[in-house]
């Protein structure tokens, strides 16, 4: 595919190296001729400098044959007209805006996005899916990754096995007849940082790092046999009181009366304006990095900590500082360092990537056909696939055992009629069911063959 990307920042450079990777031509805009220049000397990738809304730029950048744009600066109004202008003069296809200000994507204004008022195709809020992605990891307490697919039916976990796990030195194949009734299968495994997809008699080790695909169901029971039973936490700070800051506390006032929820930001306006749109929770105005307002938050009696300001190295000094001081839940959002392999030597529970939220968000209009949802996971080793499967499929009418899978491909899931179906060597796929599924990032494109998704949408 040919698709231009407006915007050189985090997530702009994020998607296009991501793209590019798969082999579509793709073209970045940005007014910063040292990104431009950065990206163009690294990557295989064409760079414009100059402004992703003005139609000479876009123009130069080959918007008149492009299949896609992606405009993803920080500013939404240029993302809007970005998107407009391609569609009104060069009748680009597929056109995707980012959008953050929350007054944009309120309930009563969606009508604005609709077919009939504007050129957008799909709006992403980064915002958004990472609150999204926090909540789900304060739901389920032990998981360093939580990631739903098809209708929240099936869950992707991702765990790290301490010491005192259950299962530790216990080959899988024997979990199936200790646990007939699990549905869960382990998919994937990061061990000494090397990420593999595990045989049936693979024994999994104190600090792997696992993906688990389950029934929804069955998460807590998962959690707890892999040696995580916490609770979800009563007590929440929240650091920073962003977007994604005001978002995750409102949500919590919304789905628990009884939680207590404390914000700590450093703009005092910002402050004042957050504490105004909060019913319950308490607004601190102050530093997270400050031992005495960490401890007038109640940091002590804190299960649950989350850094989510603007600055990365805050927020991993924050998360350590309430992991220190007892808390027993601690998650940095990081967008512009790549550390995730750090994050068990740095005591945090969990690092929140925008940039792979949002390549998610992507990825899945990028390989149209029958590809329905796509997570890159373990910073890019691997990626967790919803998928339809056609009637041309190869993988119909055979069991599984007699069906060959790529190597680096492990079917976690079958979803046929409504209903999870965990899959087995006696298993046969048919024809419309909804599979989803790890793969190595080495072999995502041989999907195309499992699935018989067109070479011109993947």
């Amino acid at each position: 595919m040919k698709i231009i990307i407006c915007g050189a920042g985090q997530v702009g450079r994020g998607i296009a190296e991501r793209l590019a990777r798969e082999d579509n031509d793709v073209t970045l805009i940005d007014t910063s001729e040292e990104l431009i220049q950065l990206i163009s000397n690294s990557q295989d990738i064409q760079g414009i400098v100059g402004h992703g809304a003005h139609p000479d730029v876009l123009e130069r950048a080959g918007a008149e044959d492009a299949d896609m744009i992606i405009a993803a600066t920080f500013v939404d109004e240029v993302n809007m007209m970005a998107c407009e202008v391609a569609n009104s003069l060069f009748e680009v296809p597929t056109k995707i805006a980012r959008v953050r200000a929350q007054a944009y994507l309120a309930p009563e204004y969606q009508r604005m996005f609709s077919a009939a008022n504007t050129a957008i195709d799909v709006i992403i809020s980064p915002e958004i899916a990472v609150g999204e992605m926090v909540l789900r990891r304060l739901a389920l307490p032990g998981a360093f990754e939580a990631i739903y697919f098809v209708d929240e039916t099936v869950l992707a976990i991702g765990i790290t096995l301490r010491d005192d796990c259950p299962i530790v030195n216990t080959p899988l194949s024997q979990l199936t007849e200790l646990f007939p009734d699990l549905n869960a299968v382990v998919v994937a495994v990061v061990r000494e940082g090397k990420t593999f997809v595990p045989h049936s008699d693979e024994q999994l080790l104190a600090h792997d790092q696992v993906f688990i695909i389950c029934d929804q169901s069955q998460a807590a029971r998962v959690l707890s046999l892999f040696g995580h039973n916490e609770r979800p936490p009563e007590h929440v700070i929240i650091g920073g009181g962003g977007n994604i800051g005001l978002y995750v506390a409102e949500k919590l006032e919304e789905r628990s009366s009884g939680i207590k929820i404390r914000v700590i930001e450093v703009n005092e306006q910002r402050a004042e304006a957050v504490s105004e749109k909060l019913r319950r929770a308490m607004v601190l105005h102050g530093s997270v990095l400050d031992d005495e307002i960490l401890r007038e938050a109640g940091i002590h009696q804190t299960e649950a900590f989350i850094a989510v300001t603007d600055d990365d190295k805050v927020n991993i000094l924050s998360s350590m500082m309430a992991k220190q001081q007892g808390t027993l839940q601690a998650m940095a959002l990081v967008s512009g360092l790549e550390i995730s392999s750090l994050r068990d030597r740095l005591g945090l529970d969990a690092f929140i990537d925008p940039r792979t939220v949002t390549i998610s968000s992507i990825l899945k209009h990028v390989r149209r056909g029958r590809i329905r949802g796509v997570h890159p996971v373990l910073g890019g080793d691997g990626e967790i696939v919803e998928a339809d499967v056609l009637e041309t499929s190869p993988m119909i009418g055979n069991k599984l055992r007699d069906t060959e899978l790529p190597d680096g491909v492990r079917l976690g899931a079958i979803v046929r009629d409504g209903k999870v179906i965990m899959p087995t060597g006696d298993t046969e796929i048919k024809a419309n069911d909804r599979v989803v599924l790890f793969a190595m990032a080495d072999q995502v494109q041989n999907l195309k063959d499992l699935f018989r998704v067109s070479l011109e949408y993947f």
